[in-house]
């Protein structure tokens, strides 16, 4: 409804000019989006070398976008999960494909944190990864309904599960995990 109001073209007509109506114009925009917006929200975390900082620095995007006017509309892909992809196989093949991709992205930083000794050598990148990923999105549908600063660096930073402290968990080796990796003395990276 809001490209109608944008270009005052009635819905009929913009439908009509794309072969295939609503639907093709829908994922029309879903790979539009995955090509210019995706890129730019993952930054440095979808480059190689990335690791602790450049994931702590996805998230911080993630909440300050949460914080503006634009960010509360939400991400096209997550909405798109929400609204379509249980019931459009086509919608719910490109919501997989961008979850992947963010899970290579922060399974790589993650194993580049290991070898740089910035995270326990025990921690498992690709797990760890699939709760990054199910965190980030968490964190999109919460921030639309609940743009509140704090209740969203909650949600970054407390891991699921519970250990010795609240919101913590250990490692074989009793040390302290968080799901998102953080160490002292990165740049960008938040005391735990």
């Amino acid at each position: 409804m809001n490209l109608v109001r944008a270009t005052g073209v009635k819905p009929g007509s913009l439908y009509s000019a794309f072969p295939g109506g609503k639907h093709a114009l829908l994922m029309g925009s879903l790979e539009r989006y995955s090509k210019l917006v995706v890129p730019q929200k993952l930054g440095e975390l979808d480059e190689p070398g990335a690791s602790v900082a450049q994931v702590r620095a996805y998230f911080d995007g993630l909440v300050r976008d949460l914080l503006s006017p634009e960010g509360r509309q939400g991400c096209l892909l997550v909405n798109s999960a929400i609204e379509n992809a249980a019931t459009d196989p086509e919608v719910a093949a490109v919501v997989r494909g961008h979850l992947a991709r963010l899970e290579r992205c922060f399974t790589a930083a993650l194993r580049t944190a290991i070898r740089r000794g910035q995270i326990p050598a025990s921690a498992d990148p690709a797990s760890r990864a699939k709760g990054l990923v199910a965190t980030s999105q968490g964190l999109m549908v919460i921030g639309k309904a609940n743009p509140d600063e704090e209740v969203l660096r909650a949600v970054v930073d407390s891991p699921p599960g519970h250990g010795r402290r609240p919101g913590r968990r250990q490692d074989g080796r009793g040390r302290e995990l968080t799901l998102l990796p953080v160490t002292r003395g990165v740049p960008g990276s938040r005391p735990g």
